[in-house]
């Protein structure tokens, strides 16, 4: 009777052991489906690892303090595009509106899809770059041989020059990283399968 007991004490023992580690290995998972979103939202929120805040427009006075903006363009080995920035480096004041463009051109004989990813170097000057417009927020469709301009709107708020950790920093850095957009991948796959 005794070792009856005992065994029924260590099934349950057992059974909520088992129970507990499925909930725990569920919850692990439901948090790594939810981390990516979560993680976006806490970067565009505060600024973290150089995601420039998206802004309306400046709403703050134009200072006389200058600051140097920097433009990168990058293209994922997997896009046949060219991507460059048509100017290196501006002057701006801070909290003015400012307007700079990007050139792509679709390099192959096929129409393509490709969307921009973005980040502000150094790091700790994003949640001070604002974007008001810019080409990274939609997917951009290139004919072959098509050329667009892509311009980006933005200003870097004036409270960086108060900032102790940001009072450092004289140029910024705003990069572009264009990939080929899934729905471009989809359709070379489907292409592909019906023999074209």
């Amino acid at each position: 009777m005794a070792d009856q007991q005992h065994t029924d004490t260590v099934k349950k023992r057992n059974k909520r052991v088992m129970l507990s580690c499925v909930a725990v290995v569920g919850g692990m998972i439901g948090l790594s489906y939810a981390s990516v979103p979560l993680y976006e939202l806490f970067c565009q929120v505060t600024g973290f690892g150089g995601t420039p805040q998206v802004g309306k427009d400046t709403g703050v006075e134009v200072s006389e303090k200058t600051i140097k903006v920097r433009f990168n363009a990058d293209i994922n080995s997997g896009l046949p595009w060219q991507f460059k920035p048509e100017q290196r480096e501006i002057t701006v004041r801070l909290g003015e509106d400012n307007l700079a463009y990007y050139m792509a051109e679709n390099m192959s004989v096929k129409p393509i899809t490709g969307q921009a990813v973005y980040n502000v170097t150094p790091l700790k000057a994003g949640q001070y770059f604002s974007k008001i417009a810019c080409f990274c927020f939609d997917e951009q469709t290139l004919e072959p041989g098509q050329r667009v301009d892509m311009p980006v709107s933005f200003y870097v708020d004036p409270a960086i020059a108060e900032d102790i950790n940001t009072q450092d920093v004289k140029t910024i850095t705003l990069s572009y990283t264009f990939f080929k957009s899934e729905a471009s991948v989809e359709a070379a796959g489907r292409n592909e399968d019906q023999g074209g």
